[in-house]
């Protein structure tokens, strides 16, 4: 891939898949703008590489429009948004109202603001790309954490609508993730199980999220289109 002078925007890229996919970009030779919620050694490493680390806080409108006034003040034009920012909280008696309305926020009304607010930057450049970073687990539900499902859920009908809406010059794509990588914390039992809940049976590691990124960004014919990246799980 040839170095492109307009950025592309990760967010919530300071740790896991999306401070790779970030250090894969700046190794292709592109501009990269991120998001990050906290300090954390990831964040330093890719300033010291020379992208640009907003803070955001996504859970409230005011920080999301926060946010998008402060990308517009370090970009006017932009190769393509990656939604990785993420939440992942459980319901508790009293607090559901609370959780639902946070997941939404995080998983739904960013990436909903940051496209509308955003979209004059990506038609600056050609080809341009929106991705959104959903969930698996959107494919059949989730007993333990519905409102995070239903807002991943909500995230890929997003990828539908807005590739209709910005078609033909911006693609809009999602990937579905299922186990990617596990936590430090992470004890054999778990890990175990999680392995065995797929085809594949491995931790395939950040590179696959990379891999499925470049095709969508590399690829002119495909938008409207969520892949699924989960070792087969559907199968079993």
């Amino acid at each position: 891939m040839s170095a492109c002078a307009a950025p592309i925007l990760i967010t919530g890229a300071g740790q896991r898949v999306g401070l790779h996919c970030a250090h894969r970009l700046l190794d292709d030779g592109q501009p990269v703008i991120f998001s990050y919620r906290s300090e954390r050694a990831g964040v330093q490493q890719l300033r010291e590489r020379g992208a640009i680390g907003l803070q955001a806080d996504f859970a409230s409108e005011a920080g999301i429009l926060a946010f998008i006034d402060a990308l517009k003040s370090h970009t006017d034009s932009l190769r393509a948004i990656v939604h990785n920012a993420s939440d992942w909280l459980t319901e508790t008696p009293g607090d559901e109202a609370r959780v639902f309305q946070q997941m939404v926020n995080v998983h739904m009304l960013a990436p909903y603001l940051i496209n509308l607010h955003c979209e004059a930057l990506l038609r600056r450049s050609t080809p341009a790309d929106i991705i959104h970073l959903s969930d698996d687990v959107a494919r059949k539900g989730s007993a333990k954490r519905p409102a995070y499902c239903a807002s991943k859920a909500g995230l890929d009908s997003l990828t539908q609508s807005f590739a209709a809406r910005f078609a033909p010059g911006i693609k809009v794509n999602g990937m579905a993730l299922a186990l990617i990588l596990f936590n430090e914390g992470d004890d054999a039992a778990y890990r175990a199980k999680r392995l065995g809940e797929t085809p594949m049976a491995m931790e395939p590691g950040a590179e696959v999220v990379y891999h499925s990124l470049r095709y969508l960004l590399d690829n002119p014919y495909v938008t409207g289109t969520t892949l699924t990246i989960n070792g087969g799980r559907h199968l079993v």
